[in-house]
Formats: structure tokens, sequence, C-alpha cells
């Protein structure tokens, strides 16, 4: 199928102009179409951007085992949704993704249930040293160094080391060093508010694993990815590393922060924690600066029953993936960032980190995941109207200027002005492998 999506304002790598762009049997055809280009379909897009795809490369859909929370079906119509095509899922699933043949699942359900593209991360245990060996149709292995994740924690040197050392897959690690928060969690009771999540899960515990991490990076030569820094204090750690070490940011650690408990509770109890306005506008300028190479989600979510129990049984994680792209939106709305600023964060930055192929850029020959972004469009978030399975955001009640109003997969129309084509299905993404 072709489509001609025409009179756009078209945000290509190095600028942006007012074009035409004809997409055509799943790829970008051309970035400059005759005005009356040969189409199956004419999109008229006067008064729009066209952005790449988004790239999500931190999930949690909670398929298999949870899926009372969220599934894959649910969890990439809220993707498409939010302008978001293609999405890397972790593997705290139950059972956990630990062996290539839990990957080859995982894949076979996506490919029947996901209406945009998607990959899984596997994880790493003390034990499956040759599963990570073995892997190759994934992105990367996640390890839990120092999380309330069970069998998936691996806080042990001795294995720590083997998988820097005998592994090839590039890294990424949840840093939060384990022995703080206990000593942390025994010093405050196990915490008596959700106020005490911060103080619990604090800047010590994620300093000090984020140091542990880039050292094992360092001296075994091995690329290592930071997920979620919540923390101005790791920015030098990190920034002393690269490129080995790159980074991400998820919107929680950039719009909220501990004095968001009075009014929020439990709704913004993550790990790690959100924590200090000193600490969003570090991170904020870690993302103007490079030292932060994407901006991701962590997209978690609970339902509002379990979220809504006391502290410190309320379970930490929040959904975010069909709102991210319109809270960045917003703020180029207001001013205080650009688009092309919001493309390398969502799009390109993900693709180049990962190694994603083909996607994150509008160029010809790259996948036709594009995205129409209305920048005047106001819209106010509501739980009701949430497609991610839990049914709520954090964001309730907030109204955002600048929304995604189409979003294409591979050329094929899946979301227009909030409505979703539940039909089609997208497609594993590919890796390209440093040499």
């Amino acid at each position: 199928m072709k489509t001609l999506i025409k009179h756009a304002t078209v945000v290509l790598p190095d600028e942006t102009l007012v074009t035409n762009v004809l997409l055509d049997r799943g790829k970008i055809a051309t970035v400059d179409a005759a005005e009356h280009a040969a189409a199956d379909e004419v999109v008229s897009a006067r008064g729009l951007h066209l952005i790449p795809g988004v790239i999500d490369t931190h999930v949690h859909f909670r398929e298999p085992g949870l899926t009372h929370k969220e599934d894959l079906h649910a969890g990439s119509l809220a993707c498409a949704k939010g302008g978001v095509t293609t999405f890397l899922e972790m593997p705290n699933t139950k059972p956990p993704t630990t062996t290539v043949a839990r990957i080859c699942e995982k894949l076979d359900l996506a490919a029947r249930k996901c209406v945009v593209n998607y990959g899984f991360y596997i994880a790493a245990t003390p034990h499956n040293i040759e599963e990570l060996k073995a892997a190759e149709q994934t992105p990367g292995i996640k390890i839990f160094i120092g999380s309330s994740t069970g069998d998936l924690l691996v806080d042990d040197q001795e294995s720590l080391e083997r998988i820097f050392a005998e592994t090839t897959l590039p890294i990424c690690a949840h840093c939060e060093d384990e022995t703080t928060v206990r000593a942390n969690a025994r010093r405050l009771g196990g915490g008596k508010t959700v106020a005490d999540h911060s103080r619990i899960r604090d800047e010590a515990a994620a300093v000090i694993a984020t140091r542990r991490a880039i050292d094992l990076a360092q001296r075994h030569n091995h690329r290592f990815h930071v997920l979620h820094v919540s923390t101005a204090a790791e920015l030098p750690l990190i920034a002393a590393a690269a490129p080995l070490v790159t980074a991400e940011v998820c919107p929680h650690h950039l719009f909220f922060n501990a004095d968001d408990y009075d009014r929020l509770g439990t709704r913004v109890q993550m790990n790690p924690s959100v924590k200090t306005a000193a600490d969003n506008a570090a991170l904020w300028q870690g993302l103007e600066d490079g030292m932060l190479a994407m901006v991701v989600t962590d997209h978690a979510p609970h339902t509002v029953q379990e979220k809504n129990v006391n502290y410190p049984t309320s379970p930490s994680g929040l959904p975010a993936v069909e709102n991210s792209l319109a809270l960045m939106l917003n703020e180029v709305s207001q001013g205080r960032i650009a688009l092309q600023q919001v493309i390398r964060w969502m799009c390109d930055g993900p693709a180049r980190v990962w190694g994603i192929q083909r996607k994150g850029k509008i160029l010809a020959g790259f996948d036709a995941d594009v995205v129409l972004v209305d920048l005047n469009k106001s819209e106010r978030i509501a739980d009701n109207s949430q497609v991610t399975k839990c049914k709520w955001s954090p964001w309730q009640g907030v109204t955002l200027t600048g929304w995604p109003v189409r979003t294409w997969v591979a050329g094929q129309c899946v979301m227009v002005n909030g409505n979703l084509d539940d039909r089609i299905r997208g497609s594993a993404a590919s890796f390209a492998r440093a040499p």
C-alpha cells in the first residue's frame, strides 16, 4: 500500500521543511514526493509535523504471569495511541525471561498480539551465563543490581564479574544498592508513609550501584547502559565513562519529585524513587548536555487497587507509554525545549544506543514508522480514557498541548485521532551488533 502524506512539516535529520512523504510497502520511499504522486491513500497534513515513531526501550507489559495489570496487546495499543511505534520489554515477567526459549515464546506471542514493533531483553541471574552467551534475538542483557525482584537480583561480585567478562551483548542495569536500601529500611522501621520511599531508596543507593556497574563495564570494556537515572550525582559518573556507558531518564524523574507524595501518594512510588526538584533540574540539563541519551518510560503498571494499599505494601511502578510523547511535546509548546530535541531523545537516541536498524529517522529506505503530531492540540489526561489495561495515569487531570494524531507502523495506519486499528501487527525489531 502507498500512502502520500502531503504538506507536512517534516523533521528530517538535518533540517525541517514542508514537503510530501511517500510511504510504500512498509518503507519511506521518498521525502520529497511529487504533489500528485500515485498513492492508495492521500493524507493532508498541512499545519502538522511529521516525526519518526517514538522508540520506548524500557517498558514492562507484564505478559506472561501478570496480565491483570497489562498485556502485550493492551500495552501495544497504548503505544500506538501515544505515538510509540517500537518498544523493548523488560524480562521480569512470571516466569522471567531468562532463557533463549522464553525469548522465542515472547516473540511468538508478540507476533500475534502487538500492533507496534517489539523486542525483548533477556534477564541475568547468578546461574544462567550460558543462556546469556547464546541469546541472539534480543537487544541485550538486563541485570537487577539491587532490586526487590526476587530471583533476578544479581548482587554478588563473582556473578557480576562473569556476566561482564564472558558475554558480548550490551548490558543494562537497574542500579540501586541492595545493602544501602536494606539498611535505610531498617533505620526507618520499614517506612511509615510513602514519603519514606525516597529516604529508603535514596541518592546513595543509586550512586553506589551506578558506580559499581560502571567500574565493571570499564574494566571489562563492555557496553553498558544505565537505566532510569534519578539523581544529579550519577551524571558525572556517566559522563566520565562515555561513550562506553550511556544512560536514560524517565518522565517521572523529570516531572515528579518527593514534594509530590502529598498530592499523588503511591501513584508516584517508583524504583528508583523520585528525588528532589534539584535532581529534576539536573536531569533536564543532563539531556541538554548529552549526558543522558534518551527519554523512555519504564512503563510499569499496577491496578488502582494494588496502588491504593498502604505503604510499604504498595507496589512501585506507574504507566506512562501513551502520554510520554505528549508530555514532551507540551514542553515544546511551552518553549522550554525544541521538537528536534524530542526526536533526538525519543527516536534517534534509542535506535542508536540499542542498534535498532532502519528506525528513529525520517529517511528514504527507513521503516515507515512515522507519527503526525499537532503542536496546537490541547487535551486533558483522564484515567477513564487510558488505553493501558490498568486504566489510570499519574498525570490524571493535567492538560497538555501537543499530541500525536496519527501513527503509522510499517506504513500501516494504526491510530487516527485516538481511534485504534487493532488488526495491524508489528514485527520484531532487528539489532545491529558492534564488531
